[in-house]
């Protein structure tokens, strides 16, 4: 059995997952909790730029609605010019 920092935390999943999680742990004899850490175990590792937050502007103008797909043709008409 593997030694984890104890951090509670609350995760939504189907029952269908949790029966398959908890029959895996009786046929081991282990906790529900020691087969997730080794499944997260199996997935890669977390590299340290993948927690920023990105910043909300990122993607502004990039809607294929409204005028932002279109500004240059719309500046290049004098779209804004008095």
């Amino acid at each position: 059995m593997r030694c984890y920092d104890q951090v509670m935390a609350n995760i939504e999943i189907s029952s269908e997952v949790l029966n398959r999680i908890e029959a895996e742990a009786a046929r081991r004899h282990v906790s529900a909790s020691d087969v997730l850490a080794e499944l997260a175990d199996s997935l890669p590792p977390v590299r340290a730029d993948e927690h920023r937050v990105t910043p909300a502007f990122v993607g502004a103008g990039s809607s294929g609605t409204g005028i932002s797909n279109r500004i240059d043709e719309l500046l290049a008409d004098g779209f804004g010019r008095s």
